[in-house]
């Protein structure tokens, strides 16, 4: 599921996102104490901002993305402000996150950047009136196997759909029918190989359009470490703290070597449910797993051949996902939109989110679709809270900060 991210992020560099994901997921297992069962990838909540800091176009022909460095460089900073915040959650405790961030916030945030990477995915979809039909086929399976196919393949949907969608597209461009897939790249890739790590390379409009992301990646840790928590019956808020800063630790080694932002991926949370095994040396083993894959360049070079049509189909699935997942955020803490100010802090940023598709800029400061609804969101909720609210939140974050230093004494 990440791997089509890892595509739209950048282009030819699949390798290296399998091998840093290994190293995050170990790294991630020796700073939580190998308490809290999680694999690390690549995080869908860098999609859009490294391409509109980049201004890279996915397609199976368009090549590895340019300027790689410059969204490693943003993410990297990106990592380092997260591990911040992950510091602050372990002298403190979590609860200020809630009060800065609360659900209306966090759901508004999460919402819009589905709603906002919807346009992308849609004009992958449509390139063609092929890759249009290709789309809609790949949308169709993926559904279908998502509610009807029996037990564990309900768990992988979107894989199983991806490959009977490629075989389709292959069946059809062998047949004549349709433009065939080219392999040319995958010829010419060796077996094995190191994988190719580039330099970060720091630039302010970069580093701003993607340092909000870590709102998101805060988000997701969050809610992640309650899901898994609750399966377990087994309280893992307490490591939270340690569970951003092995996040944030892993996001800034990948992107040093040039590769992608990382997050806990919540497609390992589905197959925990199911198995109901929550041993975290299994997830060492899958590390290894990756890490061995990261030197086989003939797999990146296959990887890299999805049809434009299946990936918008895949895009569109994963976008509308994540765009359900705000509204889910809302839901399940029962958000009340009677009250106006919920309202207005769920409402505009996610009209700013859809309908922004430039750049807002102050010299080199520079906000996107996703950074400006974030930062919206945040500022618009504690400015609407009134001074009698914000008097009571400096009083609660006062009182929290003194009972973690007594009982750390």
């Amino acid at each position: 599921m990440g791997i089509q991210h890892v595509l739209a992020m950048f282009g030819s560099t699949v390798i290296a996102a399998l091998f840093f994901s290994g190293i995050g997921t170990i790294i991630f297992y020796v700073i939580t104490g190998g308490r809290v069962p999680s694999y690390v990838g690549s995080s869908f909540g860098f999609i859009g901002v490294v391409i509109s800091a980049t201004g890279y176009n996915y397609s199976p022909t368009s090549g590895p993305n340019d300027r790689t460095d410059v969204a490693a460089g943003g993410i990297l900073i990106c990592g380092l402000v997260y591990g911040a915040i992950g510091l602050i959650v372990l002298l403190v405790g979590h609860d200020w996150i809630e009060v800065i961030m609360p659900p209306v916030v966090t759901g508004s945030v999460v919402m819009t950047i589905g709603i906002h990477l919807s346009t992308s995915a849609f004009q992958n979809a449509t390139q063609t009136s092929f890759d249009g039909w290709m789309a809609f086929t790949t949308i169709m399976l993926i559904s279908l196997i998502s509610i009807y196919a029996p037990g564990m393949l309900k768990r992988i949907p979107i894989l199983i759909g991806m490959v009977i969608a490629y075989l389709i597209n292959f069946g059809v461009g062998w047949s004549g029918a349709g433009p065939a897939i080219d392999y040319t790249q995958v010829y010419e890739a060796s077996w094995f190989a190191a994988p190719k790590f580039v330099k970060p390379k720091f630039e302010g409009q970069a580093i701003s359009i993607i340092v909000p992301v870590c709102v998101v990646l805060l988000a997701e840790n969050l809610g992640h470490l309650k899901a898994v928590g609750a399966m377990a019956e087994k309280p893992l808020d307490k490591y939270l703290g340690r569970a951003i800063l092995g996040d944030a630790i892993a996001t800034v080694v990948s992107a040093a070597g040039g590769g992608p932002g990382t997050t806990t991926y919540s497609e390992n949370i589905g197959v925990m449910a199911v198995t109901q095994i929550f041993s975290t040396l299994i997830f060492l083993i899958a590390a290894v797993i990756a890490i061995l894959l990261g030197f086989i360049q003939k797999f990146g070079a296959a990887i890299h051949t999805i049809p434009e049509g299946v990936f918008g189909g895949l895009s569109i699935i994963l976008f509308g996902l994540i765009t359900v997942s705000g509204a889910r955020i809302w839901v399940e803490n029962e958000v009340d939109f009677k009250d106006s100010r919920n309202m207005l802090v769920a409402g505009i940023p996610v009209v700013i989110g859809a309908a922004m598709q430039t750049t807002l800029q102050w010299g080199n400061f520079q906000l996107d679709g996703i950074g400006l609804p974030t930062y919206t969101a945040i500022l618009l909720y504690q400015i609407l809270r009134g001074w009698g609210s914000l008097k009571n939140m400096l009083k609660r974050s006062k009182s929290m900060f003194k009972k973690k230093k007594e009982l750390s004494v």
